[in-house]
């Protein structure tokens, strides 16, 4: 296929956490929020004169201080964020955000706070407790939560409109974004995808890196340019996965899989566009806040929902993707010491192999996959079992019809 016109200038947006983008948007004037979860609603990040920067590390190489001020045994993304920090990475920062979600994330933002590792005079950081179930009582305390550790921070810091119209003009954005990135990832159900799974990723990923207001107009094009572009004529995919689970921002990891002959034909993953940049539904009668925070807790896919609706939910609504997807089999992957998508992959990699009937890889991984012999060599290992499964099932199907 012919080369995406702006494919190279996302992914060198994507080499650092202070990009490009960043950095204009900064120039700008603009208030740059750290956010470490996708439980903080992003609309409320991205108010007028705001922007939100999803935190990365990109290009990690030691992570030893990491290491020093939280331990070997925590998840190694939190390790690598606090290395980046330590070397001065967030100093264009003005706030960092955080929800009281996992553990070993906050460990990382309470070390980039008291170690004062991010220099503006003004920077502080702010923890909301989010829910850990779906229903009217906790949608009250995450409205409630979300009034007084984001929106009056923000307001009594950095004096930023959070008025209802605000909020709703911060969401007609967000899904301008939403529907361009969808647009592009649809795609990826055609029998012969005329777009990859990593290159959906790049677009994706960038628009938790950057300023979204700076991606448009790019994003536009390449809409424009997917209309007319035309896939190779013989698919060299042998195989179509949805990948899940924790956070993906090493692009090499999905890579590797594509090399390996698996197509990522959707990414329910943080980060990932299932369901991160699904469009937020808004109506005129109820306040902005409340339709926001309802969506982000009934949506959520994230295991820290414990009820059995949410655990039930999750393993439903990674079948209605494949389906819609047209997915071969499952890859779980987990980053290792990670507390919530430890128990999830170990639960969910039985439940969808054994109750729903799919192909399962299930991996624990580093934070940068780089180019892991062993993950690799896995990863074709199942390329080739569903290959050997899709054969078996045309012969069963040949002899029942010869009989």
């Amino acid at each position: 296929m012919k080369d995406l016109k702006h494919l190279y200038y996302f992914e060198n947006l994507l080499q650092e956490a202070n990009n490009d983008l960043v950095r204009q948007a900064v120039e700008e004037g603009k208030t740059a929020i750290g956010s470490v979860c996708s439980q903080i609603p992003e609309p409320l990040l991205n108010l007028p004169g705001c922007f939100s920067v999803r935190l990365r590390a990109p290009r990690t190489g030691s992570i030893d201080m990491g290491t020093y001020y939280m331990t070997s045994l925590l998840c190694e993304c939190a390790r690598a964020l606090l290395e980046r920090a330590l070397e001065g990475g967030y100093n264009f920062l003005d706030c960092i955000l955080a929800p009281d979600a996992c553990s070993q994330m906050n460990r990382c933002v309470e070390n980039i706070e008291k170690l004062e590792l991010c220099k503006k005079e003004t920077f502080f950081v702010e923890y909301a407790d989010v829910p850990m179930k779906s229903d009217e009582t906790a949608l009250r305390h995450y409205v409630r939560q979300m009034k007084e550790h984001l929106l009056l921070p923000l307001h009594n810091s950095f004096g930023v409109d959070i008025s209802d119209e605000a909020l709703r003009k911060a969401v007609e954005e967000h899904n301008e974004i939403c529907c361009l990135l969808n647009e592009i990832g649809s795609y990826r159900k055609e029998e012969n995808p005329r777009i990859t799974g990593y290159e959906f990723a790049v677009f994706c990923l960038a628009s938790y890196a950057c300023p979204k207001y700076l991606l448009v107009d790019k994003l536009k094009e390449t809409v424009k340019e997917l209309k007319a572009r035309k896939p190779d004529k013989k698919n060299r995919f042998r195989a179509r996965v949805v990948l899940i689970g924790s956070e993906v921002d090493d692009l090499d990891l999905i890579k590797l899989i594509e090399e390996s002959g698996a197509m990522v034909v959707a990414d329910r993953f943080c980060f990932g566009s299932f369901p991160g940049r699904e469009l937020i539904p808004m109506n005129s009668s109820e306040d902005a806040l409340l339709q926001i925070c309802r969506f982000y807790m009934t949506s959520g896919q994230c295991p820290r929902f414990m009820n059995t609706e949410k655990i039930k939910e999750r393993k439903e609504y990674v079948d209605r993707l494949a389906k819609e997807y047209k997915a071969d089999g499952l890859i779980y992957q987990q980053m290792k010491f990670c507390d919530y998508w430890g128990y999830e992959r170990a639960n969910a990699t039985h439940i969808m192999r054994e109750t729903y009937g799919y192909p399962v890889l299930s991996v624990d991984r580093p934070y940068v996959v780089g180019g892991s012999g062993q993950l690799r060599t896995r990863t074709q290992a199942f390329v080739e079992s569903i290959e050997m499964k899709k054969l078996q099932n045309t012969i069963e199907k040949g002899g029942a019809a010869n009989e």
